[in-house]
């Protein structure tokens, strides 16, 4: 069964984001019972209500790029130094056990359904329903075209409509806002150094969505940041669309002291 490709104007869900394969399940499947995929209880939701609570325990954050904080400033150094277009940003939870192997599964291993299960880690972050609730227009971190039409969906989207679902309909999904502009190295295989370099001039706003972007306060939406790199470059995209405000919602943030240097 191939991929589906959607259909539509690029803010009411455009040809560039494909949808994960949809299969004939029958409605009583969606009744048998489950087991958490991280301590294994039975029968439970794939990351149970224990887990959330033990394993997703907020933490404090630098408000700007919710790297986690040991003190209680409101900013970390980086982004008191060096100010960027990103406004605010909201992480659920550190890009560590269990939650890197779960990301992996749900981005590499072809199992868009995890969207739903992390999704309510990120509506359950402080902060998260209020900055969802206060944006005009929900934009999805896009993935290049080669890359999109390898792995069959774009993450960053499952998570964008799984929120929605459980967080409301309010901000309007503009899917085809941001688009990639050439295929830049996969984030996770560089270096510190390199990934901030690595997306210089990696996004462009979608010309038929400028008139929707002048003034409008936006909200990114991406599985993991590590440096903050992908968020600003797509930030300052937006911003230079005409975004009056570009906040950002994230499933894992990485804490600086496991980025690698080199």
């Amino acid at each position: 069964m191939g991929s589906r490709l959607g259909a539509g104007s690029p803010g009411q869900g455009g040809r560039q984001y494909i949808g994960p394969m949809r299969f004939p399940w029958h409605p009583t499947f969606k009744a048998l019972p489950g087991i958490c995929q991280v301590c294994h209880a039975w029968p439970a939701d794939p990351v149970c209500a224990e887990c959330r609570e033990q394993l997703a325990v907020p933490r404090h954050r630098c408000e700007r790029c919710a790297v986690p904080l040991n003190s209680d400033q409101a900013q970390c150094g980086a982004c008191l130094l060096d100010p960027d277009a990103l406004s605010r940003c909201v992480a659920a939870v550190d890009y560590g056990y269990p939650w890197d192997r779960l990301i992996a599964r749900f981005k590499f291993e072809n199992e868009p359904a995890w969207a739903h299960s992390l999704a309510r880690l990120i509506a359950e972050a402080p902060g998260a329903v209020d900055l969802w609730r206060d944006c005009d227009g929900v934009v999805p971190i896009p993935l290049a075209a080669a890359r999109l039409a390898e792995r069959g969906y774009n993450q960053s989207w499952e998570l964008a409509k799984a929120l929605r679902r459980l967080a409301g309909d309010a901000p309007a999904p503009w899917p085809q806002a941001l688009v990639r502009v050439g295929l830049a190295p996969d984030q996770h295989r560089l270096s510190r150094v390199q990934r901030l370099n690595n997306l210089s001039g990696a996004f462009a706003a979608h010309p038929a969505m400028v008139p929707r972007l002048a003034g409008a306060h936006v909200l990114l939406i991406d599985d993991v940041s590590t440096t903050g790199a992908t968020l600003r470059a797509a930030a300052g995209a937006l911003r230079q669309a005409g975004a009056r405000q570009v906040s950002a919602l994230v499933l894992a943030r990485t804490p600086m002291d496991v980025i690698p240097a080199t």
